[in-house]
């Protein structure tokens, strides 16, 4: 309408007819206007003084001076680019490993922590390493605290009486995912299976084993002191190898599981070297009639 004015000289009530507009719309003027760019003003002074304040605290502050809608001032809070930055959670993504099942002892070796605590309530938290194949309970290493280098010396000591497995399957702890749990990994040349987030059952074995430890031992014990839930814990971990029958391994120990298993590859050991040695010990057997070999020397001859 003020360029048709501007241009062809005409008086604004021409210009709105033939714009089909009422006058009064065009002589409108908004009494929000300069209360809401005093109102933008204040909001951000406020922001300004409090960085890390949101919209409803800025509210808040802003109700205290003057009457003022909450409506209102979120939308000027968001106009004028005031809301707050947020960190996005990042979240750890593992491809799914298939599970393989340990033929051999020492060939995976299952590690997790169980929490529980002391009479004077205290935290206490529990390492547990649990063989795959043999189901033995390796160590229950318990502490108020335990980082990755605590973790390292727990394992390093299981090699050292055991040897090393070929993997260990952990969840993604931050133990386990240390730079330094990490690098020794590479050092010792073991592979690490890390579950994928927020599914438990990918470790499924030392999670059963946590739950018969929760049961049969932390639930029925007090713990006056670090020192005494050391010396029951070890109590239990001897008697669940030693004298507990385990349903996975036919009702046996786990103890007489990884004997029966040791004699059976010392017998399976000694067939063999029986089988390449002829009927007196270190006498090699005698080569058929008709053997390539044979015929092949004496033409030679």
């Amino acid at each position: 309408m003020e360029h048709i004015r501007a241009a062809f000289s005409m008086s604004e009530r021409h210009a709105c007819g033939l714009l089909g507009i009422a006058v009064s719309s065009c002589r409108y003027r908004s009494r929000t206007e300069e209360p809401e760019r005093e109102l933008r003003t204040r909001l951000v002074e406020l922001a300004h003084e409090n960085p890390r304040y949101g919209s409803p605290r800025l509210y808040v502050l802003l109700r205290r001076e003057s009457r003022c809608n909450h409506k209102r001032v979120e939308r000027i809070y968001r106009e004028a680019g005031l809301s707050l930055r947020r960190k996005k959670r990042k979240r750890l993504v593992r491809q799914r490993v298939p599970m393989m099942a340990a033929l051999a002892p020492n060939e995976e070796w299952a590690l997790d922590f169980v929490a529980d605590a002391l009479a004077s309530a205290r935290s206490l938290r529990i390492l547990t390493v649990v063989d795959a194949f043999t189901r033995e309970c390796l160590a229950l290493e318990a502490d108020t605290s335990m980082g990755s280098l605590r973790v390292l010396r727990v394992l390093e000591r299981l090699i050292a009486e055991r040897g090393a497995p070929q993997r260990i399957r952990t969840d993604n702890g931050p133990e386990f995912t240390s730079r330094a749990y990490l690098a020794w990994s590479l050092e010792q040349r073991i592979e690490l299976v890390h579950i994928r987030p927020g599914k438990p059952i990918e470790n499924a074995l030392v999670e059963s084993f946590n739950g018969r430890l929760r049961e049969e031992c932390l639930n029925m014990s007090w713990f006056r002191n670090l020192f005494d839930a050391r010396r029951q814990i070890e109590a239990w971990r001897d008697h669940y190898n030693r004298l507990r029958p385990h349903s996975a391994l036919d009702y046996r120990t786990p103890l007489e599981f990884a004997a029966l298993r040791a004699a059976g590859e010392s017998s399976a050991g000694a067939r063999e070297e029986a089988s390449n040695t002829g009927p007196f010990p270190h006498t090699p057997i005698p080569a058929q009639t008709g053997d390539p070999i044979d015929e092949s020397c004496r033409m030679l001859e």
